[in-house]
């Protein structure tokens, strides 16, 4: 039984399973209760320290906001109450006292500091464009497909493949995912020589497409960052892009490990800072994950889930800190915030990389996962919300955060417990006393939202905390069905779908989210330069785009 005043975060779902084949029940309908842990609200209990965080981001260009009216306003009325000739009288005699060396003075500090004003900002990063590796139809397998591969693998018995079947029967993935063919292979898969295999596949098809599409050339490149969270060999990933596309000795690469399914956002972040230290050039950024070296072939099924849900997948990313790709860019961004959990060591071993009792090697997925990525995602949007927010939303969401801070209400009040006598069974109400808190509308920030797919649940609570609509949703659904969880790239997956419907036009704001191992929630904010046509070729939604979005799908 969950403990006192946790009972409101579980939801109940009846659950067919069909006709029993064997036993006292043998020919009859089963069903079963499944409990699941919802996320907490949280976008009613917030820190206020998280809030400080997104304030001080927004404090910083304050000042120009603040004094650059009021000088406006002071000039005017100055000006106004001149006529034209008085206003000359009035510049000539204030300038004939000053000699020619105190006006050339005066105009080479007033150069100098405008100079150093423009040269000291940040420099804008143009998202050029992106690609989205498509594998060929041969990898392309339905659920009962899966299962079948999984069954000839000879590696599960028959209550580990129940389970698989299960868990893909709710997972809200289709017919039409990607997997290598090897995992129907009795032989040990997760070997550097498959994992080499499937990354060259995935990696050189994206890349081989982003070139195409930008007509960049693998030498002009200057920042390479690839991310996969599992498979990291020696020489890495990133060197072996290098070595195929033969690119210039003194490029910056980096390749990083082990940072899960958020890891997208944060090569963006470590590509955006090099771009800001090396003016005038490109990087690309390269998102994956290797299914076949992180297939699981033991009985703990707390590590089986991610084969259901794992799906092939890679992203590249072409970025650009040149202002002659203003005019070809498709985005802007605007800002990335991340937040890591990782100091706790509940959130730290929530998803964890470990040997099960038979010495496989998997990852372990907590049964605590979802309300710990509840907790960072309500650290992570708390200090986004100030740096998106209309003024009047944050007027109305800070005005209450102060009001419960003051009264003395960390929650939405506190619950009360009544236990029924005759079964046992507690009901949960809320307290009659207590603020209830504003929850800003996001929708007001955004146009869209590109939310990691990783499960139906996860998204299904995100859409209803959030205060999401279905068609807000929809890119994470339809790529959650179409494509399956592809780890950091999912999102890049979405924002194609998003172009593909033709739905981005000129000033739209992108919100890109995702969450991984750590714990860690990273959100990035892209604002479209231009209207984006729909694509004709190059976009991996292009021969199903009509079947999207239909019912099933919430």
């Amino acid at each position: 039984m969950a403990p006192t005043g946790e009972q409101h975060l579980l939801s109940t779902e009846i659950v067919n399973r069909g006709i029993e084949s064997d036993g006292p029940d043998a020919g009859s309908m089963t069903f079963s209760v499944r409990v699941r842990r919802r996320l907490p609200d949280f976008v009613q209990s917030v820190n206020l320290k998280y809030v400080k965080l997104g304030y001080h981001y927004l404090i910083n260009h304050a000042i120009y906001l603040a004094t650059v009216p009021v000088l406006v306003l002071v000039f005017g009325a100055e000006i106004g109450s001149l006529s034209r000739e008085e206003l000359w009288r009035k510049l000539w005699d204030s300038t004939a006292g000053y000699d020619l060396v105190t006006v050339l003075a005066f105009f080479a500090v007033f150069v100098f500091t405008l100079s150093v004003y423009f040269m000291s900002r940040p420099r804008s990063i143009y998202l050029v464009d992106f690609a989205c590796f498509k594998p060929t139809d041969d990898l392309k397998v339905t659920k009962d497909e899966f299962i079948e591969l999984a069954r000839k693998s000879g590696k599960f018995d028959e209550a580990s493949i129940e389970f698989q079947k299960r868990i893909l029967q709710s997972s809200g993935i289709g017919n039409e995912t990607y997997v290598p063919k090897s995992i129907a292979s009795p032989d040990n898969i997760t070997t550097m020589k498959e994992g080499r295999a499937e990354a060259s596949m995935v990696i050189f098809g994206a890349l081989d497409e982003l070139f195409k599409k930008t007509r960049v050339r693998p030498k002009d490149v200057g920042v390479l960052v690839v991310n996969c969270s599992i498979f990291n060999p020696t020489p890495s990933l990133s060197a072996m892009v290098i070595n195929h596309y033969k690119m210039r000795g003194n490029i910056l690469s980096f390749n990083l490990g082990g940072m899960g399914c958020s890891a997208g956002i944060i090569a963006l972040d470590l590509a955006r800072d090099m771009l800001q230290a090396n003016p005038n050039n490109v990087a690309v950024v390269v998102s994956t994950e290797m299914v076949a070296y992180n297939w699981y072939p033991g009985k703990d099924r707390s590590m089986l889930i991610p084969n259901c849900y794992i799906r092939m997948g890679c992203s590249a990313v072409l970025l650009s800190n040149r202002r002659r790709d203003y005019g070809r860019a498709k985005y802007r961004l605007e800002h990335i915030v991340r937040t890591h959990k990782g100091a706790d060591d509940r959130y730290f071993r929530s998803v964890y990389q470990e040997e099960d009792e038979q010495r496989f090697k998997g990852l372990k997925i907590s049964k605590d996962l979802v309300a710990i990525g509840g907790d960072a995602l309500k650290t992570n949007i708390t200090t986004l919300g100030p740096l998106v927010l209309p003024l009047s939303e944050q007027l109305l969401f800070f005005a209450t955060l102060i009001k419960r801070y003051f009264s003395g209400t960390k929650e939405k009040g506190v619950t009360a417990t009544k236990t029924d006598s005759l079964n046992g069974s507690q009901t949960v109400t809320p307290s009659s006393f207590g603020t209830k808190p504003y929850i800003p509308d996001y929708k007001l920030a955004f146009e869209h939202f590109c939310v990691h797919a990783a499960s139906k649940t996860v998204v299904n609570e995100l859409q209803r905390n959030l205060g999401l609509s279905d068609a807000n949703v929809e890119p994470s659904r339809a790529t959650l069905h179409r494509f399956g969880n592809t780890s950091s790239s999912s999102i890049w997956y979405e924002l194609a779908y998003l172009e593909a419907k033709g739905r981005i036009k000129r000033g739209d704001r992108i919100w890109q989210l995702s969450f991984g191992s750590g714990f860690k929630c990273n959100s990035a904010v892209w604002k479209s330069v231009r209207s984006i046509k729909k694509p004709t070729s190059n976009n991996p939604w292009l021969d199903c785009l009509d079947r999207y979005p239909f019912e099933a799908l919430s």
